[in-house]
């Protein structure tokens, strides 16, 4: 953790206790190695995942000590111990990215993956994947089995053939047998939840089940007689050629693909090509045995999304205490610097970029508290058209002038109920991924519109059927390709070089999406642009007028005696600039570091009138228990709660609450507010 924010250690060690504790609450295990080979950083899952005592985990504890571990317990196999460990040491040297699975003595199997860092050293992700192999298995189990039925019925009509009689009116009778038994064969595999075929060794079809042909979008008819390229298109040819040729050659091949779906969407099957051999030993051609893996793959995406989610979310929310007191510290004394000397302008050309600067750190972490779904957002209906102009304006500033853009709004009035910055924040980003996409120019184009999504819509956002705003950002800039288009949304995932982009700006308007109740589909191709809409809940243009009417104007309370204020915060620094800003607005202040000594100050102080508490503090009792134990104390003190992070669900009764940082203008408003 950077030391220059603060020059306490003991802060700086709670700020690492902090990032411990997020890492910790990872399910892979982590670890980092440096260029000497010499452990960085890990987290408790690596300790659990390879049965590694705790005392082996220590900074500076070496690479080699690890490998001598695992290699004198049998988990590298046979072999000579030094062997072993020499050869592990030498690919850890090497600094190159690698990927391993190791079987455990239990049965776990272990996904490994190393990732090199800048100047040597790497980044190891350690993986549980016992249950997707255990799954695989079971897949393959049952395509096993549904190969011994299509066997067994193959070689019942072979039989069959051997057995005819010469005479016609025999012939005649198995004949009839015959194509009664195929018709049920064709039945059968009709019927079968799986894509059946069979191609012969010049990739030609000469069967496909009714699955099949559905999965291409072809009839039955229309497939027979023609090759595998013409039927499945070149992209997906390309990716599954290999395995064609293989399995021509005689052996037996599984293997997975995508195909894009009109529209956009993009489709995954498992496959299975068995060879058949001819009376000569030859291969004459390959069944196919495929199965629909798309629900499968989308809920493993998901689950994936949700787990780094939760992760970033908790990290997040560990972090943001401490930064948000940090920057009332910094935005307080900016704040009463710049109005002690308001005509000084060489104090002035220092404080105000700082002041700036600070307060686009506080704006930061509520962006990111709102991408990992932690912090709450302020939604009330809001005008689209109105906010797309207000971007535009922006973006004329921003992007270069070889990118023309164009909007386009309905037009009937459209309302959306939102957070409006950080609606304004998501096109933004938008806009400038789509700059991005776009070094030599081009075209972007902002779209809003009213949509009606049924059931049969809604599985492409991940909304309910209703009604919705659709904000589309498009440019006709690289594109992506479907691999790059699974990974867009996820945090940290960027296709920028290094130092341009923190892979965080589609992860929060995903984010901020599924928090507003909404979704979010990219469309792409390589070389055809990109098109990402963002679907939000439509609301009727009467909530604007009620949430105008809503609003008061605010009384001040000059002339009249303000009551005694306790103020309790731990953080010396922060209670200094709180107790300033309540001195300047003509408040009395006495203090507490605790809520001990507040309960103790209330019980023999009885002019207090105003209870000003953080939320987390130490000691046992944290400011909401404070507050109602002052409730039953001394009830007639009014309360108000200020955190840097609040933690309690959303709609918890109790005090109202002031997000750190505020400004003693934002203080005055919730206190006036608290006394009307």
């Amino acid at each position: 953790m950077p030391s220059q924010i603060s020059g306490d250690p003991l802060q700086g060690h709670y700020r690492h206790e902090l990032l411990q504790a997020g890492l910790n609450r990872i399910d892979q295990g982590f670890t980092v190695i440096d260029g000497s080979l010499r452990l960085v950083a890990w987290n408790d899952a690596f300790l659990r995942l390879l049965d590694i005592p705790q005392e082996m985990a220590f900074v500076g504890a070496t690479f080699e000590s690890f490998m001598r571990y695992n290699a004198q317990r049998g988990e590298y196999g046979p072999g000579e111990v030094e062997s072993l460990i020499a050869e592990r040491v030498r690919l850890a040297r090497s600094f190159t990215p690698q990927y391993t699975e190791r079987v455990r003595p239990g049965g776990q199997i272990l996904a490994m993956r190393d990732e090199p860092l800048p100047h040597n050293g790497f980044v190891t992700l350690y993986t549980d994947i016992t249950a997707s192999r255990r799954y695989e298995q079971q897949i393959a189990q049952q395509t096993a089995e549904l190969e011994g039925h299509v066997a067994q019925r193959t070689h019942e009509l072979k039989s069959t053939n051997k057995r005819l009689i010469v005479a016609d009116d025999a012939n005649q009778r198995i004949a009839t047998a015959l194509r009664r038994s195929e018709e049920n064969l064709r039945l059968i595999t009709d019927s079968v939840p799986a894509l059946i075929g069979y191609f012969d060794s010049q990739e030609i079809y000469s069967y496909v089940n009714q699955g099949y042909s559905e999965w291409f979008g072809y009839s039955k008819e229309e497939m027979l007689g023609r090759s595998i390229r013409d039927i499945v298109g070149d992209e997906v040819y390309t990716d599954v050629s290999a395995y064609v040729q293989q399995a021509l050659q005689g052996q037996r091949v599984s293997y997975e693909y995508a195909m894009r779906r009109p529209g956009g969407r993009v489709a995954y099957a498992r496959s299975e090509l068995v060879p058949e051999l001819d009376a000569n030993g030859r291969v004459s051609g390959c069944f196919v045995l495929s199965i629909n893996i798309t629900d499968l793959k989308n809920a493993q995406t998901e689950l994936v999304h949700a787990q780094k989610m939760e992760a970033m979310g908790q990290l997040t929310g560990g972090l943001a205490h401490d930064f948000n007191n940090l920057l009332t510290v910094v935005i307080g004394n900016l704040v009463t610097l710049h109005e002690r000397h308001p005509q000084d302008a060489e104090i002035a050309e220092f404080v105000v970029p700082a002041l700036k600067a600070s307060r686009r750190g506080a704006a930061l972490i509520k962006r990111l508290l709102a991408f990992a779904r932690k912090q709450p957002l302020e939604p009330r209906s809001v005008n689209i058209a109105d906010l797309v102009a207000d971007t535009m304006i922006l973006l004329k500033r921003t992007l270069p002038a070889n990118i023309t853009v164009t909007t386009s709004t309905i037009g009937e009035p459209l309302y959306a109920m939102t957070d409006a910055q950080q609606l304004e924040n998501a096109l933004l980003n938008l806009a400038l991924n789509a700059r991005d996409a776009m070094p030599d120019g081009g075209q972007l184009a902002i779209q809003a519109e009213r949509r009606e999504l049924g059931p049969g819509q809604v599985a492409d956002f991940d909304v309910g059927p209703g009604s919705y705003v659709a904000l589309s950002v498009s440019d006709t800039g690289v594109g992506m390709d479907a691999a790059t288009q699974a990974r867009a949304s996820e945090p940290f995932f960027t296709t920028k070089h290094f130092g341009s982009g923190s892979g965080l700006g589609l992860s929060m308007v995903y984010g901020f999406a599924k928090q507003s109740g909404g979704g979010l589909r990219i469309q792409s191709d390589l070389g055809e642009g990109c098109s990402v809409t963002l679907m939000l809940p439509c609301v009727g243009d009467e909530l604007e007028a009620e949430s105008l009417a809503g609003t008061r104007p605010r009384s001040g309370h000059q002339g009249r005696q303000l009551p005694l204020v306790l103020l309790v915060e731990d953080d010396p620094d922060v209670r200094r600039v709180i107790r300033l800003q309540l001195v300047d607005l003509g408040y009395p202040v006495i203090e507490a570091e605790h809520a001990a000594d507040a309960l103790l100050l209330l019980a023999s102080v009885p002019t207090v009138g105003i209870l000003i508490s953080d939320i987390v503090m130490p000691g046992g009792m944290d400011g909401r228990t404070l507050c109602r134990e002052a409730s039953l104390s001394a009830p007639g003190v009014k309360t108000l709660l200020i955190s840097g992070y609040e933690t309690s669900p959303d709609g918890a009764e109790g005090p109202p609450l002031l997000e750190k940082p505020f400004t003693a203008t934002e203080l005055q408003v919730a206190l006036e507010d608290l006394l009307s």
